[in-house]
C-alpha cells in the first residue's frame, strides 16, 4: 500500500466542494462557501458540501 503524504492529501482534498444538486466538483475557499458567496458553475445553486474523504 502506498503511504499518504500531506502534499497529495492537500491536492486531492483541500478546498474541493461538491454540488448537492448536480454533483459537480469545484475548488473554492471554505470561508467563502460558508458565507454563501460561491455557487455551482453548472446549475447556479449555493448548496455545496465538502468532498468525501476516503
Amino acid at each position: 500500500m502506498a503511504s499518504k503524504f500531506p502534499e497529495a492529501i492537500n491536492r486531492l482534498q483541500k478546498n474541493i466542494f461538491v454540488c448537492r444538486n448536480c454533483k459537480t466538483k469545484l475548488r473554492a475557499p471554505s470561508l467563502k462557501v460558508a458565507q454563501g458567496k460561491v455557487s455551482c458553475r453548472k446549475c447556479s445553486t449555493k448548496k455545496l458540501r465538502p468532498k468525501r474523504k476516503k
